[in-house]
Formats: C-alpha cells, sequence, structure tokens
C-alpha cells in the first residue's frame, strides 16, 4: 500500500464534507464547554485541520457573528489566520502550520455560544441551497484562485475595521469560499468572487 496516511494528505485534498451547516456550528459549540473562555485552536480542532475549508469558514463566521466580530481586533486576528493558511496552500505545504501565540487567542465563551446560535437559523436556510455544482470553481487547480483571493482578503482585513460595514463583507466572502470547498459548491465560490470585488472596492473608495 502506497498512499499516505490521512494526516499527511496534502491540504489541497479538501475532504468533501457529509455534514450540513447547522450540525458544523453545533459541532463548533461543543469547543472549549469545560471552561470559561474558548481558545482558536480548540475551535479549530473541533471542525478539523487537514483542510482549507475549515479555516475560512472559522474565519469567516466569527467575523460575521455579533457580540464576536465586532469586537476591536478580531478581524485582525481572522485575517492572520486566513492569510497563514492560504499562504501555505499556495506554497503546496502538506500541513497547515499555525503559531502557538495565534492558537491560544481566546474569547469568552458564552458571548462565543451565542452568536454561533445566532448563525443557526441562517445557516439552516444555506443548507437547503448549497448542492455540488459547478465543481470547477472548487476543484483543484480551481483551490489556487481561491487561496488567492482569499489571502487578498485577509490582507484587505485590518483598515476595514476603520470603514463601516467592509470587515463584515469581508467575512461574508470568506465564508461563501469556505461554503464553496465545505459543499463542492461552485456556486458560492462565484458569489465569493463577486463580493469580493465588491468589498475591495468599497475599501479603495474610503481610503482615498
Amino acid at each position: 500500500m502506497d498512499a499516505k496516511p490521512p494526516e499527511t494528505r496534502p491540504i489541497v485534498e479538501a475532504r468533501r464534507h457529509s455534514a450540513d451547516l447547522v450540525t458544523l456550528l453545533k459541532e463548533l459549540q461543543r469547543a472549549g464547554r469545560n471552561a470559561e473562555s474558548v481558545s482558536l485552536g480548540a475551535i479549530l480542532d473541533c471542525v478539523g485541520r487537514r483542510s482549507f475549508a475549515p479555516f475560512l469558514l472559522v474565519a469567516g463566521l466569527i467575523t460575521l457573528a455579533p457580540l464576536i466580530g465586532d469586537i476591536p481586533g478580531v478581524p485582525t486576528l481572522m485575517a492572520g489566520l486566513v492569510a497563514l493558511s492560504a499562504g501555505q496552500l499556495l506554497l503546496g505545504r502538506e500541513r497547515i502550520w499555525l503559531p502557538a501565540w495565534l492558537l491560544a487567542r481566546r474569547a469568552p465563551r458564552r458571548r462565543y455560544v451565542q452568536a454561533l446560535r445566532w448563525l443557526e437559523r441562517p445557516a439552516s436556510w444555506l443548507d437547503r441551497l448549497l448542492k455540488p455544482r459547478l465543481r470547477r470553481l472548487t476543484r483543484p487547480p480551481a483551490h489556487l484562485a481561491v487561496a488567492l483571493t482569499c489571502l487578498l482578503i485577509a490582507l484587505a482585513m485590518p483598515p476595514m475595521e476603520l470603514i463601516p460595514f467592509t470587515a463584515n463583507g469581508a467575512g461574508l466572502a470568506l465564508t461563501l469560499f469556505g461554503l464553496a470547498l465545505f459543499a463542492d459548491d461552485g456556486l458560492m465560490a462565484l458569489l465569493g468572487y463577486l463580493l469580493t470585488g465588491t468589498t475591495l472596492a468599497l475599501v479603495v473608495m474610503g481610503l482615498t
């Protein structure tokens, strides 16, 4: 047998998830359940670290979530998560590495769980829309275009904290790309590209 064990499979081989988005949100709620705060490392452990999709979904959902995404510095923290993971994907690394200081960043668990529960209703609506389609926009080598676009979003996110609503647009774009890889849904990727262009245009106009 010459197949690689699961823990060494390249991160470009993002596994196709059979669970729906609501189930994923419930899994995320279990992170740090025996503590008063939850770390980013515990959150990522709930969804797995062997593919790019969980990183995008976590970053996008946290940026979008009320009570958490509005905390100053959170969009920039999520930008760091996306930039590091997307950069490593573009460099062809087999596993995504994140520094200990980033994984150790924590948020109050009560606020974290409240935000995820708030997201369950829109997630239920999204689950009815997601399905495999336009797969050329999600399968290799299209994953490189997704990673590059997400890297651009991450680099633009710090100044977005100064421009109202643009960070939310960035979070939604990251979520769309994460959903695209999560559900093998190229339509979500297409919407993500369109939203990215609109959001970056607003950032440029806001800074000039």
